[in-house]
């Protein structure tokens, strides 16, 4: 039997020799959870299961960050955090995947269109993707400042993985398909901000690539109006997927551990 092994993940692996290539991925055994989604339950696999943690980054969620300075409430950006803090650590106990999608831009700019450059700087004359903060000087979202770093309460742990993005979807343009696939993935848990935005842009596009996706109610929030909000949970319940909450889910690890 050949003794040697390729591949970055545990679950998808060759074993080879000179003499015999072994493609058979090693075997999984299923462990089976089931949630309770709206007016029925669904049942997943955790054992080909990941958790996608998006935006939760200073000039999303601190006051001295992006939306902060254009005079938004972060408030309810940061209401995900304290449920987080809670059951990032048990999934990480139960082997789940946890991977920080963040906006992570380029200092020069050139995968940025002037179309997204426009959402966030209409006119021009404000302080957009790339720009320095007033107070701090960090450039707005920009890869390996304070502005796109996680905020601190959310620390990744050094196994954890992260992801760069740079469209409201974490799929576009970037190498999130590739990492999940190599993951063996199938089931996706969404958490962070904001969830009518870039949560759920990138939920869509995960549906549209036949990932099963589960929002975690209570680990998502917006700065939007509260309808924005319930449009989203009702659309990803009608279209795209199932609203759980990561309470139970919890709950359900701890029990079973």
């Amino acid at each position: 039997m050949p003794e040697n092994v390729l591949g970055s993940s545990r679950h998808n692996q060759w074993r080879v020799s000179a003499q015999v290539v072994d493609t058979r991925r090693p075997a999984q055994v299923s462990r089976s959870v089931q949630l309770t989604s709206r007016e029925r339950s669904v049942i997943f696999d955790l054992q080909r299961t990941a958790i996608l943690v998006i935006d939760m980054q200073n000039d999303f969620c601190h006051a001295e960050g992006w939306l902060g300075h254009i005079g938004v409430d972060v408030t309810p950006a940061r209401a995900p955090i304290a449920p987080l803090q809670a059951l990032l650590p048990t999934l990480r106990a139960a082997q789940v995947p946890v991977i920080w999608l963040n906006w992570g831009n380029r200092a020069d700019k050139l995968n940025l269109s002037p179309a997204l450059l426009h959402v966030y700087n209409p006119n021009g004359d404000g302080v957009g993707l790339g720009d320095p903060l007033p107070v701090s000087g960090a450039p707005v979202l920009q890869a390996g400042s304070w502005a796109a770093e996680v905020v601190d309460e959310l620390t990744p742990d050094a196994n954890d993985i992260r992801v760069n993005k740079y469209r409201m979807s974490g799929f576009q343009d970037s190498e999130l398909d590739s990492i999940l696939r190599n993951l063996n993935v199938t089931t996706l848990l969404f958490a962070g901000v904001n969830v009518d935005q870039c949560v759920l842009c990138t939920l869509q596009d995960a549906n549209f690539r036949g990932y099963d996706c589960l929002l975690l109610e209570d680990c998502s929030a917006t700065t939007s109006p509260a309808y924005c909000r319930d449009a989203t949970l009702y659309n990803v319940q009608q279209c795209f997927g199932f609203v759980v909450n990561a309470a139970e889910l919890q709950q359900q690890l701890e029990n079973a551990s």
